[in-house]
Protein backbone atom coordinates (compact mmCIF):
# COMPACT_ATOMS: atom_id res chain seq x y z
CA UNK A 1 0.00 0.00 0.00
CA UNK A 2 1.21 3.50 -0.84
CA UNK A 3 0.01 6.88 0.44
CA UNK A 4 1.06 10.52 0.00
CA UNK A 5 2.13 12.86 2.79
CA UNK A 6 3.34 16.46 2.59
CA UNK A 7 6.23 17.70 4.74
CA UNK A 8 7.96 21.02 5.18
CA UNK A 9 11.64 21.64 5.91
CA UNK A 10 12.47 22.92 9.38
CA UNK A 11 15.50 25.04 10.08
CA UNK A 12 15.49 25.12 13.86
CA UNK A 13 16.36 22.30 16.24
CA UNK A 14 16.12 21.73 19.96
CA UNK A 15 13.35 21.24 22.49
CA UNK A 16 11.99 24.77 22.13
CA UNK A 17 11.45 24.49 18.38
CA UNK A 18 9.96 21.01 18.72
CA UNK A 19 7.57 22.23 21.41
CA UNK A 20 6.32 25.06 19.18
CA UNK A 21 5.80 22.67 16.27
CA UNK A 22 3.76 20.27 18.40
CA UNK A 23 1.68 23.16 19.74
CA UNK A 24 0.88 24.02 16.11
CA UNK A 25 -0.28 20.46 15.41
CA UNK A 26 2.92 19.35 13.68
CA UNK A 27 5.41 16.57 14.34
CA UNK A 28 9.17 17.19 13.99
CA UNK A 29 11.14 14.54 12.17
CA UNK A 30 13.88 13.65 9.72
CA UNK A 31 14.26 12.04 6.31
CA UNK A 32 17.44 10.01 5.91
CA UNK A 33 19.01 7.04 4.16
CA UNK A 34 19.82 5.93 0.62
CA UNK A 35 22.00 8.36 -1.31
CA UNK A 36 20.45 11.60 -0.08
CA UNK A 37 21.51 13.85 2.78
CA UNK A 38 19.46 13.92 5.99
CA UNK A 39 16.68 16.52 5.92
CA UNK A 40 15.00 17.99 9.00
CA UNK A 41 11.25 18.18 8.39
CA UNK A 42 7.87 18.64 10.05
CA UNK A 43 4.58 16.93 9.13
CA UNK A 44 0.98 17.51 10.08
CA UNK A 45 0.13 15.26 13.07
CA UNK A 46 -3.39 14.46 11.86
CA UNK A 47 -2.26 13.59 8.33
CA UNK A 48 0.58 11.45 9.71
CA UNK A 49 -1.94 9.49 11.75
CA UNK A 50 -4.11 8.96 8.68
CA UNK A 51 -1.10 7.78 6.63
CA UNK A 52 -0.17 5.18 9.23
CA UNK A 53 -3.76 4.09 9.91
CA UNK A 54 -3.95 1.51 7.12
CA UNK A 55 -3.89 -2.28 6.95
CA UNK A 56 -0.16 -2.03 6.21
CA UNK A 57 0.47 -0.21 9.49
CA UNK A 58 4.06 0.98 9.93
CA UNK A 59 5.05 -0.82 6.71
CA UNK A 60 3.02 1.47 4.48
CA UNK A 61 4.98 3.12 1.65
CA UNK A 62 4.85 6.91 1.94
CA UNK A 63 5.39 9.33 -0.93
CA UNK A 64 6.86 12.14 1.16
CA UNK A 65 6.56 15.45 -0.68
CA UNK A 66 9.09 18.14 0.28
CA UNK A 67 9.47 21.38 -1.69
CA UNK A 68 8.07 19.88 -4.88
CA UNK A 69 10.14 16.69 -4.69
CA UNK A 70 8.69 13.27 -3.85
CA UNK A 71 10.69 10.77 -1.79
CA UNK A 72 9.55 7.16 -1.45
CA UNK A 73 9.92 6.36 2.24
CA UNK A 74 8.74 4.41 5.27
CA UNK A 75 8.23 5.60 8.85
CA UNK A 76 11.05 3.89 10.71
CA UNK A 77 11.29 5.63 14.10
CA UNK A 78 8.02 6.78 15.63
CA UNK A 79 7.85 8.25 19.13
CA UNK A 80 4.66 8.91 21.07
CA UNK A 81 3.91 10.74 24.29
CA UNK A 82 3.66 7.98 26.92
CA UNK A 83 0.61 9.59 28.58
CA UNK A 84 -1.29 11.27 25.73
CA UNK A 85 -0.33 8.84 22.96
CA UNK A 86 0.27 11.74 20.57
CA UNK A 87 3.15 11.75 18.07
CA UNK A 88 6.23 13.63 19.26
CA UNK A 89 8.82 12.63 16.63
CA UNK A 90 9.07 10.63 13.41
CA UNK A 91 11.98 9.55 11.20
CA UNK A 92 11.43 8.50 7.60
CA UNK A 93 13.77 6.18 5.71
CA UNK A 94 14.24 6.68 1.97
CA UNK A 95 13.35 3.58 -0.03
CA UNK A 96 14.51 2.38 -3.44
CA UNK A 97 11.81 0.42 -5.25
CA UNK A 98 14.42 -1.91 -6.75
CA UNK A 99 16.30 -2.72 -3.53
CA UNK A 100 15.17 -5.25 -0.94
CA UNK A 101 14.30 -3.97 2.55
CA UNK A 102 13.98 -5.64 5.93
CA UNK A 103 10.64 -5.24 7.74
CA UNK A 104 8.73 -6.75 10.66
CA UNK A 105 5.40 -8.23 9.57
CA UNK A 106 2.55 -8.99 12.02
CA UNK A 107 1.11 -12.50 12.38
CA UNK A 108 -2.66 -12.96 11.98
CA UNK A 109 -4.25 -16.06 13.51
CA UNK A 110 -7.00 -17.83 11.57
CA UNK A 111 -9.03 -21.01 12.03
CA UNK A 112 -10.49 -22.98 14.96
CA UNK A 113 -8.12 -25.26 16.77
CA UNK A 114 -9.36 -28.73 17.85
CA UNK A 115 -7.20 -28.30 20.95
CA UNK A 116 -9.03 -25.12 21.92
CA UNK A 117 -12.37 -26.91 21.54
CA UNK A 118 -11.05 -29.50 24.02
CA UNK A 119 -10.44 -26.78 26.60
CA UNK A 120 -6.98 -25.56 25.64
CA UNK A 121 -5.88 -21.98 25.14
CA UNK A 122 -3.61 -20.36 22.54
CA UNK A 123 -0.26 -19.31 24.02
CA UNK A 124 1.47 -16.72 21.79
CA UNK A 125 5.26 -16.64 21.54
CA UNK A 126 5.71 -14.41 18.47
CA UNK A 127 3.50 -11.60 17.24
CA UNK A 128 5.78 -10.49 14.40
CA UNK A 129 8.43 -12.00 12.14
CA UNK A 130 11.21 -10.33 10.16
CA UNK A 131 11.27 -10.72 6.38
CA UNK A 132 13.18 -9.35 3.41
CA UNK A 133 11.58 -8.29 0.13
CA UNK A 134 11.19 -5.48 -2.36
CA UNK A 135 9.14 -2.51 -1.08
CA UNK A 136 6.25 -3.38 -3.37
CA UNK A 137 6.07 -6.96 -2.03
CA UNK A 138 5.75 -6.23 1.70
CA UNK A 139 2.83 -8.35 3.01
CA UNK A 140 0.34 -6.72 5.35
CA UNK A 141 0.45 -9.83 7.56
CA UNK A 142 1.30 -13.53 7.55
CA UNK A 143 -1.39 -16.10 8.36
CA UNK A 144 -1.00 -18.58 11.20
CA UNK A 145 -3.62 -21.26 10.47
CA UNK A 146 -4.44 -23.20 13.66
CA UNK A 147 -7.20 -25.35 12.13
CA UNK A 148 -5.19 -28.55 12.67
CA UNK A 149 -3.50 -27.63 15.96
CA UNK A 150 -4.27 -30.19 18.67
CA UNK A 151 -3.86 -29.75 22.41
CA UNK A 152 -0.16 -29.72 23.23
CA UNK A 153 0.88 -28.89 19.66
CA UNK A 154 2.82 -25.88 18.36
CA UNK A 155 3.01 -23.90 15.15
CA UNK A 156 6.50 -22.83 14.04
CA UNK A 157 7.79 -20.03 11.84
CA UNK A 158 8.43 -22.63 9.13
CA UNK A 159 4.65 -23.30 9.03
CA UNK A 160 3.88 -19.73 7.89
CA UNK A 161 3.15 -19.43 4.17
CA UNK A 162 5.23 -16.74 2.46
CA UNK A 163 4.11 -14.81 -0.64
CA UNK A 164 6.33 -14.94 -3.71
CA UNK A 165 9.40 -12.72 -3.46
CA UNK A 166 9.45 -12.70 0.36
CA UNK A 167 12.32 -14.28 2.33
CA UNK A 168 12.00 -15.24 6.00
CA UNK A 169 14.77 -13.91 8.25
CA UNK A 170 13.39 -15.06 11.60
CA UNK A 171 14.65 -18.49 12.71
CA UNK A 172 12.20 -20.97 11.20
CA UNK A 173 12.48 -23.27 14.24
CA UNK A 174 11.04 -20.63 16.58
CA UNK A 175 7.56 -21.29 17.94
CA UNK A 176 4.87 -18.84 16.87
CA UNK A 177 2.14 -20.17 19.17
CA UNK A 178 1.06 -23.28 21.05
CA UNK A 179 -2.22 -24.74 22.26
CA UNK A 180 -1.76 -25.55 25.93
CA UNK A 181 -3.74 -26.63 28.99
CA UNK A 182 -4.94 -23.57 30.99
CA UNK A 183 -2.79 -22.86 34.05
CA UNK A 184 -5.77 -23.25 36.42
CA UNK A 185 -6.41 -26.78 35.20
CA UNK A 186 -2.71 -27.60 35.55
CA UNK A 187 -2.75 -26.56 39.21
CA UNK A 188 -5.87 -28.61 39.93
CA UNK A 189 -4.36 -31.67 38.24
CA UNK A 190 -1.11 -31.31 40.19
CA UNK A 191 -2.94 -31.51 43.57
CA UNK A 192 -3.78 -35.23 44.16
CA UNK A 193 -7.06 -36.18 45.82
CA UNK A 194 -5.11 -38.07 48.54
CA UNK A 195 -3.50 -34.80 49.62
CA UNK A 196 -6.88 -33.09 50.00
CA UNK A 197 -8.26 -36.04 51.99
CA UNK A 198 -5.17 -36.01 54.21
CA UNK A 199 -5.63 -32.34 55.04
CA UNK A 200 -9.30 -32.91 55.93
CA UNK A 201 -8.31 -35.83 58.14
CA UNK A 202 -5.71 -33.76 60.00
CA UNK A 203 -8.27 -31.00 60.55
CA UNK A 204 -10.74 -33.49 62.03
CA UNK A 205 -8.09 -35.00 64.31
CA UNK A 206 -7.11 -31.54 65.58
CA UNK A 207 -10.69 -30.64 66.55
CA UNK A 208 -11.47 -30.59 70.33
CA UNK A 209 -13.02 -33.79 71.72
CA UNK A 210 -16.77 -33.70 71.39
CA UNK A 211 -16.73 -30.85 68.89
CA UNK A 212 -18.49 -31.56 65.58
CA UNK A 213 -16.30 -32.04 62.57
CA UNK A 214 -16.21 -29.18 60.10
CA UNK A 215 -19.18 -29.37 57.79
CA UNK A 216 -21.14 -31.72 60.10
CA UNK A 217 -24.63 -30.84 61.25
CA UNK A 218 -24.81 -29.60 64.90
CA UNK A 219 -26.23 -32.08 67.41
CA UNK A 220 -29.36 -31.08 69.32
Amino acid sequence: MEVSLSAEPRSGTGKGVARKLRAAGKVPGNLYGASGDPVAIAVDARLLGQALHTDAGRNVLIDLKIDGETHLSMARELQRDPLKGTFIHVDFLRINRNQAITVDVPIHVEGESPGVKEGGVVDHHLWNVRVECLPGNVPESLIADISNLALGSSLHVSDLALPDGVTMLTNEEEIVLSVVVPQVLKVEEEVPAEAVEGVEGEAAAAAPEGAPAEGAAPQE
